[in-house]
């Protein structure tokens, strides 16, 4: 069963092959409940972030599971504004105190630039929070560390300084939106690929063909769409308010055969 599957870091640790995500989810009951719900349905992985604004709600629904802490895998970012040694620093405690945890499992810098300036070389900034990131890790308040949306250019100035590699890059990964380089490079470097945004938000569920293959397996699009991520090797977090597609985003035991990954592969 999928929600029973890990891939295991080149630490050691080990990371539920399929999470909840938390983008989009407002603070207060609807991130509670769907941290609630997801917990109920068996998943062990939850990802927030800073940005998202609802580190407090998945928290308390955390702990109000009654799930032994060390059996829950938890991610959280470091705002992709925030750039340099003591404000990594600073940050990573406001987001492990709004949380109400002992540690986190993944930290991630969330963007190699501010949302409101792409592009922008932040690669000074980015070395700095690094190495506070190691520190972090060395202190044991996480289990491991990473990047998100990183591009080969981006890390190749962390690897250049770096003690620890980074151990995850979360990405923007879908059928027809394959960052073929990126995932490429990380694989290369064994740099574990996160997948969001896995249904493209919404926008590839109506797609004729992959509509037509869901339908040859008798799953849903999004079912589909989740698997095919799976199958690529990749951690998988789909996002969800909805109590039954959270049940059912993570009904993916099946197996999409070679050809069809290739007919995918091409859209």
């Amino acid at each position: 069963m999928i929600l029973n599957e890990t891939f295991t870091l080149k630490n050691g640790v080990k990371v539920p092959k399929l999470g909840l995500g938390t983008w989009q989810i407002p603070d207060g009951d609807e991130a509670y409940n769907s941290t609630k719900w997801a917990l109920e349905a068996g998943y062990r992985h939850i990802d927030t972030a800073m940005a998202y604004g609802n580190e407090a709600s998945v928290g308390r629904a955390i702990k109000d599971s009654g799930i032994p802490r060390e059996e829950i895998f938890v991610t959280t970012k470091l705002p992709a504004e925030n750039k340099g040694y003591d404000v990594a620093h600073a940050c990573f405690n406001k987001s492990l105190k709004a949380l109400g945890l002992d540690y986190i499992d993944l930290y991630l810098i969330h963007a190699p630039w501010p949302w409101s300036k792409m592009g922008l070389d932040c690669t000074q900034g980015n070395v700095e929070s690094w190495r506070a990131f190691e520190e972090i890790y060395e202190s044991g308040r996480v289990k491991a560390i990473g990047i998100s949306n990183f591009e080969p250019k981006h890390i190749e100035s962390i690897l250049a300084m770096c003690k620890y590699v980074p151990m995850v890059n979360q990405i923007r990964f879908h059928i027809g939106d394959r960052q073929e380089e990126v995932v490429d490079y990380c694989n290369k470097h064994e740099i574990l690929i996160t997948a969001y945004s896995p249904l493209a938000t919404g926008r590839i569920l109506n797609n004729k063909a992959i509509v037509e293959m869901a339908a040859k397996y008798k799953v849903t699009t999004a079912q589909l769409c989740i698997r095919y991520c799976l199958q690529k090797d990749m951690v998988v977090i789909p996002k969800s308010t909805k109590k039954e597609r959270i049940i059912s985003n993570a009904e993916v035991d099946f197996i999409i055969d070679n050809d069809d990954m290739l007919f995918l592969d091409r859209l």
